[in-house]
């Protein structure tokens, strides 16, 4: 349909990403997927994602490539760090944490939904079940948002107001689940884990796969993603 708004959607491969996506479908948008190959230390959530991506029938999926991994810093992308297997201190940023991740994705998304000429991007962030990134607290969204309308044609010709959507941000991990799977996504081509097995399994122990396992107990639902566990 010629009158369909697009979006932008910034896609993972993991539980949450998918479901953003699964959202911003069944709220009438045409859906450009955009995932990173961004120096992570596993691949299997890109394969994920392109799985993910068709199964939701996207308009396009495209894949970046950046390399965070230069500057370390984390467990996901410095083969020198270790994934922790065993709960942190709360009060503490993870070591999972990969510094202004999410700032340098919305850049990305912001790029793109100008050339499509799109005002809308969609990104999965969540403030309740997460592991205490800062960039996934509403007060990120707002203030990302604010800049985008400062930073973009449209925004300074008053064309338009970008929007930044984050449908699951005060959602709790079961909430995501039994909505995404309301909507037909299926998880089992979705992966959470920080430290998969070369073969793509979960491992079960790291602070996401915990995350997200109490998320399907929650839910009354079993988890269709293989463990090694």
């Amino acid at each position: 349909m010629k009158n369909r708004k697009k979006a932008v959607v910034l896609l993972s491969g993991g539980l949450d990403s998918a479901t953003a996506l699964a959202m911003a479908k069944a709220e009438g948008f045409d859906c450009y997927a955009l995932s990173f190959r961004y120096g992570q230390r596993h691949m299997v959530e890109l394969e994920c994602a392109s799985q993910v991506a068709k199964m939701l029938k996207t308009v396009e999926h495209r894949t970046v490539e950046i390399d965070l991994g230069a500057f370390g810093g984390s467990a996901l992308t410095d083969t020198n760090i270790d994934v922790p297997h065993e709960a942190g201190d709360e009060d503490e940023i993870p070591i999972t944490y990969v510094p202004a991740r999410n700032t340098i994705f919305l850049s990305y998304a912001l790029a793109w939904a100008e050339v499509l000429g799109c005002t809308d991007i969609f990104i999965g962030v969540n403030a309740l079940d997460y592991s205490g990134y800062p960039d996934c607290r509403p007060e990120f969204i707002t203030a990302y948002e604010k800049m985008a309308n400062l930073a973009t044609r449209a925004g300074v010709t008053g064309e338009e107001k970008l929007t930044i959507h984050a449908p699951l941000i005060d959602l709790t991990k079961a909430q995501i689940i039994t909505t995404g799977l309301e909507l037909g996504v299926d998880y089992g081509q979705t992966t959470s884990c920080y430290d998969p097995a070369p073969d793509g399994k979960a491992c079960g122990t790291c602070d996401s796969c915990r995350l997200r396992l109490k998320g399907f107990k929650e839910a009354g639902t079993k988890d269709p993603r293989k463990y090694e566990m």
